[in-house]
């Protein structure tokens, strides 16, 4: 058995509950996995917030985690090759990831670096995949300008990071609060607010190849729109509903392109972190038990850097 979270319900933070969950044997192609961290994003609790298909709860909690290896199903190697019990790995497109023991798809396991922690090793693959997706569908290059909206932000600070070594000039919104944030990992900061868009223009005259849109705002859509006159160059993961009617991309994890991508990109994005050329910012660790507050926390929209769960 193996203490973890689910939602019961869909809703609000009441609706999760800590339970005794059975984790089964692993079977070929499985691994079971001693959780130390589990990452934390907004998508692990928003999705219950708007769920649907009663037939699904209760639903596990927790897309990616950092572990140990405790057990290996027959004939199974984990994605990066080998895999031995008490090897230390990460795993990303995963459920359930808010426990302490999780059997997981060997193909989601890869692993850790050394030079990674449990806690930052947990965080850094959902931020980085869609990071390295709002640049690839973009497509942004060596030399062009892009504006960032939410830059401060763990996917805006992968962004950024992923931008400048590719050559990409970024501007980046936050608040005045978090400027250094921006400069700190490459980017060029302007505040946001009323005249937003004249600012953006001041700083790049010659104009801005593609918008990405971390934050989801009607001022972030309103200025990616003016400034870019591709729409197919404007993506946003945070405001899905004027998608359709304005023609900018969006994105999501449960999308097929989408998840295709990300699961192609994780490979390289954990050599990068490696290498120490990916940096994931983290602001606190919670107790597993005291998953809710930190949910609770990381709602506020200005945690400070990523969270992460120790069972």
């Amino acid at each position: 058995m193996s203490r973890a979270w689910v939602a019961t319900d869909f809703g609000g933070f009441d609706v999760f509950q800590e339970v005794d969950v059975h984790v089964p044997e692993p079977r070929r192609g499985e691994v079971t996995l001693r959780v130390l961290a589990a990452g934390m994003n907004p998508a692990d609790y928003k999705h219950v917030a708007s769920g649907s298909g009663r037939e699904l709860l209760p639903v596990r909690v927790g897309y990616e985690v950092a572990g140990v290896i405790s057990a290996v199903g027959p004939g199974t190697e984990i994605a990066s090759g080998g895999g031995a019990v008490g090897d230390e790995v990460l795993a990303f497109r995963i459920s359930g990831g808010y426990a302490e023991s999780v059997t997981v798809p060997a193909r989601d396991v890869f692993a850790k670096p050394a030079s990674l922690d449990f806690p930052q090793a947990a965080n850094l693959l959902l931020a980085g995949t869609t990071a390295a997706e709002m640049l690839h569908v973009t497509g942004a290059g060596p030399g062009d300008a892009i504006v960032l909206h939410g830059a401060s932000g763990a996917v805006g600070v992968s962004v950024l990071q992923q931008a400048r070594l590719h050559g990409i000039r970024v501007i980046g919104t936050a608040s005045e609060h978090n400027a250094d944030v921006v400069r700190e990992f490459g980017g060029e900061h302007v505040v946001y607010g009323e005249g937003l868009e004249g600012r953006l223009r001041e700083l790049s005259p010659e104009g801005y190849a593609a918008a990405l849109d971390a934050v989801g705002t009607d001022e972030a859509i309103d200025v990616s729109l003016a400034l870019v006159p591709d729409r197919g160059r404007i993506v946003s993961i945070a405001n899905f509903g004027r998608a359709e009617r304005d023609g900018y991309r969006v994105i999501r994890g449960n999308m097929p392109d989408s998840a295709a991508f990300r699961d192609e990109a994780r490979a390289g994005l954990i050599e990068l972190a490696g290498s120490g050329d990916l940096v994931i910012p983290l602001a606190r660790t919670y107790p597993l038990g005291e998953a809710v507050a930190a949910m609770t926390f990381l709602s506020d929209q200005h945690p400070g850097g990523k969270l992460a769960l120790l069972p």
